[in-house]
């Protein structure tokens, strides 16, 4: 006999299998407690008891909080509640957003004998995934296909997407959302009744619960949301100018059909950037190496330079970032994002720390060079300038300082910024072309250029594992697989932020190099 079988069974408490355990992950901003005092107003007003609890975090983004509501109907007195949602025993898990839907199924709170789970499929990225050097967003569509497996029921959409719509918060929507799933045992009109109590923004709350229920009801597409590119802009200005870019986009419909369209977008980026001449410059470079490309190859080659020679054109420089901040658009998204309405008034701080070389190089370019030269000078460069500066730039003194800097477009070609960045370009062509006829390395030289971007601290940083990069390449190019070795260095070089894997990868080709 085991010890098992000689130790008293208890059998479980009936009065358990009336309790609905709820949990509710949010990200700080959207809403988790109004929707919690909803749902514990609402069942209280059902004649059930209820208790609600909550633990805020604060390491992703502005904190993800676990909300935990525990109801059951009064009879025989008031229950006693946990405090914390466990693993396995939710029947109802919301999730305000992607990732906390699949953070809800890591830690075990989703289940496929009970769990609903209600999740929103729009993203609000975490700060590792921000810090990534390439492309560090998690994919959505994994998630939803482990929840598609995870959870008894799965109910999804674009929930903040539609609360906007309506004119409301995304608690809104979710709350019509966990209505339509009919996973609690009250009517609509019990919803909406807890909504109206509120007393607040109540016609556009209830417009986003109306439009979520409907969603809820219908079936679930398990692969993550698409959105459409957007349409370019027709292009507007006098017939003069108009002219001069119907001749230059001409010269991009001539080009081989598989570069035509890369072509044409880094056209319109470059001529945004500067002028209708630097498109011209852009469209001579691209015709370099058009003459080297190989139609049998599909013209890869071109229509990866056509992306990242537009990338390199269209720099980060410190009249770039004060034209980008003064934009109309940009001040329409802001407002957008905070949702300002009629009546608001909103400031808008602007933190600014330009380094020495910043400085140096809005200068012309041979006063710049023996400026950055001088040590003397760039140490009074970054006294003077490399300090937290906050500008309110909803002032009229701020504007007009960002706006005057932001102008300074014809100055640009004069500077030493300028100067430096024409000749890293060129370099970098020079190699790429050089690796010909070994058209592979050639094109993972060319790509290498996305390891270059941003401003400031994150463009030096980026320049550097760029030029680590290339000297790694060099020492493989002679292989077979030297082309495989650049694209590995290349994804090396964008996993982290410190360049430890760069490193490793490097020190790896030496050892056999």
């Amino acid at each position: 006999m085991t010890l098992h079988e000689t130790l008293p069974q208890k059998s479980a408490d009936p009065r358990l299998s009336g309790i609905i355990k709820l949990a509710v992950l949010a990200v700080g901003g959207q809403g988790g407690g109004v929707l919690t005092g909803w749902i514990e107003d609402m069942a209280r007003a059902n004649g059930y008891a209820a208790q609600s609890t909550s633990v805020a975090g604060v390491a992703q983004r502005t904190g993800a909080t676990v909300y935990y509501l525990e109801m059951a109907p009064m009879a025989g007195g008031v229950p006693v509640f946990s405090l914390m949602p466990a693993a396995g025993d939710v029947d109802i898990m919301i999730a305000a957003e992607m990732m906390e839907a699949g953070r809800s199924i890591i830690r075990g709170f989703v289940t496929p004998d009970r769990t609903t789970l209600i999740a929103s499929t729009h993203r609000a990225l975490a700060v590792s995934e921000k810090m990534a050097p390439g492309d560090g967003i998690a994919s959505s569509a994994e998630v939803m296909a482990a929840a598609d497996i995870a959870a008894r029921r799965f109910i999804a959409a674009d929930f903040d997407a539609l609360a906007i719509r309506n004119g409301s918060v995304i608690s809104a929507s979710l709350f019509g959302a966990l209505a339509g799933s009919g996973a609690l045992p009250f009517p609509r009109e019990a919803f909406e009744a807890a909504i109206r109590a509120g007393g607040k923004g109540v016609e556009g709350s209830l417009r986003a619960f109306g439009a979520a229920y409907d969603a809820a009801q219908a079936p679930v597409v398990a692969t993550a949301p698409v959105k459409a590119a957007p349409a370019a802009p027709a292009v507007k200005g006098p017939a003069r100018l108009t002219a001069v870019w119907a001749a230059l986009e001409a010269r991009v419909m001539a080009l081989p059909a598989p570069v035509a369209d890369m072509a044409l977008a880094g056209l319109r980026k470059v001529v945004e950037f500067q002028d209708l001449a630097y498109g011209a410059e852009y469209l001579d470079r691209l015709d370099i190496v058009l003459a080297r490309d190989s139609a049998a190859q599909g013209h890869v080659l071109t229509r990866e330079a056509a992306k990242y020679i537009a990338n390199a054109m269209a720099y980060d420089d410190v009249i770039r970032v004060a034209d980008l901040k003064t934009r109309a658009p940009r001040l329409a998204r802001i407002q957008s994002e905070m949702r300002v309405k009629d009546g608001n008034l909103m400031q808008l701080t602007e933190y600014l720390h330009p380094r020495a070389e910043e400085i140096a190089g809005l200068m012309p370019a041979r006063m710049g060079a023996r400026v950055q030269a001088s040590p003397v000078w760039m140490a009074r460069l970054d006294r003077w300038f490399n300090k937290g500066r906050r500008m309110r730039s909803d002032s009229l003194r701020a504007f007009l300082a960002l706006y005057l800097l932001g102008g300074l477009k014809g100055w640009r070609r004069r500077t030493l910024r300028h100067a430096e960045e024409r000749a890293h370009l060129q370099d970098w062509l020079d190699r790429a072309l050089g690796y010909l006829p070994r058209y592979d390395l050639a094109v993972e030289v060319i790509r290498c250029r996305r390891l270059v971007k941003g401003y400031s601290d994150t463009h030096a940083r980026g320049l550097s594992k760029f030029d680590r990069v290339l000297e790694g390449i060099a020492l493989v190019a002679g292989r077979e697989d030297g082309a495989d070795w650049a694209r590995r260095l290349r994804e090396a070089a964008l996993q982290d932020e410190e360049g430890k894997a760069l490193d490793g990868a490097i020190a790896t080709i030496r050892s056999f190099a």
